[in-house]
């Protein structure tokens, strides 16, 4: 019967589950990790390469903790509110500037928070512990020594490992490798991403729109798609319906870039050359052409010049969340990016949802909440339609074995953006 199917139908398309492709692909390709070493005002958000390991002991000197004075702690035992100890005033110090003073025995000296201490001293008075008159400091309070002082190393010591590779470069991270005088960073190096679109009816945004011709919509959305999950893409525009055509835009993208992304023209229609134009360019060509997933049935997957090509379907909701569910795991591994970390919620679902078994599907959903409960409600307007995103909240994976979901029954919904 299979057979027959075959021969009555063109081209038809050999349905796998999205692990098998992920496995297929796995064989042939693995996103290699490449270092690129950057300045650390333009590290944030990438991912370290490597472990840092701070050159210098911070802080690099005994500093003052406090507004005060500098003392020898033991000058200041036996302070009192009735009766306190008077010390000498001998000069100041600054933050930023290194004392050449040195204190002796009954001398202070006037300190800034962050300011060296002065030779000879060994602890810091409060200011608020202090009154002076004139040359002459009376201390009401007596200090420990290294009370108010922050010490040599006392935060790191020259030689620690601050970070570690794998580690995101966040705000908190770029301030400690500031603060050892890091100036450039190793980190993982982005995957360069070429998207192209394909159909003779696509017109890029600010064209004239001819008869029967639709703005390209997937271009511009899967960029910001890869860039959502690490990667920097390069538009090289719409590949006309014809296989020259297409394999130049795919050898470009190939040449400049580490994956190749291209929407429309995949399914088993007469008209979708792409996947035989991709198979055509290098070994081992087209692993996987068709998923057992609604939306994305027409997707394929192939490896050309040693690197991989993902065809997604023409409509963008079935290119978006084919993209997000297939493509975007390996951009982001890559980028040496963990997982992202999605927001689920359980729902009653709003009507009865019939599903073809055999297939994974990925429902849109609008969250609505009804006598206290939750409720997820199907948005039906078809991939082909943008507007099915922009308007869902999230969505549910209806299983390969199930065709039938009763209203009012349990889902659980991922939420778009991390909820």
């Amino acid at each position: 019967m299979v057979n027959l199917i075959r021969d009555l139908v063109p081209n038809p398309l050999r349905v796998v589950t999205p692990d098998y492709a992920e496995k297929v692909l796995g064989r042939h390709w693995r996103p290699k990790a490449r270092v690129d070493v950057v300045p650390l005002g333009g590290a944030g958000g990438r991912i370290l390469a490597a472990d840092v390991v701070s050159a210098m002991d911070l802080p690099l000197f005994d500093r003052a903790a406090v507004d005060g004075y500098a003392v020898r702690a033991a000058d200041t035992f036996g302070a009192s509110e009735g009766a306190p100890v008077e010390l000498k005033l001998v000069g100041s110090v600054w933050a930023g500037e290194w004392p050449s003073l040195r204190l002796g025995k009954r001398g202070c000296a006037e300190i800034a928070t962050g300011a060296p201490i002065p030779k000879g001293a060994d602890a810091a008075v409060m200011v608020e512990h202090s009154v002076v008159r004139g040359n002459v400091v009376d201390v009401y309070r007596p200090v420990a020594p290294a009370e108010n002082v922050v010490k040599r190393g006392s935060e790191l010591k020259r030689g620690t490992k601050i970070l570690r590779a794998g580690q995101e470069l966040t705000p908190a991270a770029i301030g400690t490798l500031a603060a050892v005088g890091i100036e450039m960073v190793k980190v993982r190096r982005r995957q360069r991403v070429a998207v192209i679109s394909s159909g003779a009816e696509l017109v890029l945004a600010g064209e004239k729109i001819g008869r029967g011709q639709v703005c390209d919509v997937n271009g511009p959305a899967i960029c910001e798609a890869v860039k959502a999950c690490g990667g920097l893409p390069s538009y090289f525009g719409i590949a006309p319906d014809e296989a020259s055509g297409i394999k130049t835009l795919v050898r470009k993208g190939l040449a400049s870039c580490d994956v190749v992304v291209i929407s429309g023209g995949s399914s088993a229609g007469a008209g979708d050359i792409v996947p035989e134009a991709i198979g055509s360019l290098g070994k081992p060509g087209v692993l996987v052409h068709g998923l057992a997933m609604k939306p994305g049935k027409p997707t394929f997957v192939a490896v050309a010049k040693g690197k991989p090509v993902f065809g997604l379907p023409g409509y963008p909701v079935s290119a978006l969340m084919v993209f997000d569910q297939l493509v975007a795991p390996y951009i982001r591994r890559a980028a040496g990016l963990p997982p992202p970390v999605q927001k689920t919620v359980r729902a009653r679902l709003g009507k009865k949802l019939l599903s073809a078994r055999g297939r994974h599907e990925l429902v849109p959903v609008k969250l609505r909440r009804r006598r206290g409960e939750l409720w997820a409600v199907p948005i039906s307007k078809g991939s082909g339609a943008i507007t099915t995103l922009s308007a869902a909240d999230g969505y549910f994976k209806v299983p390969l074995e199930q065709e039938i979901v009763e209203e009012g029954s349990i889902v659980e919904v991922t939420m778009f953006g991390g909820g």
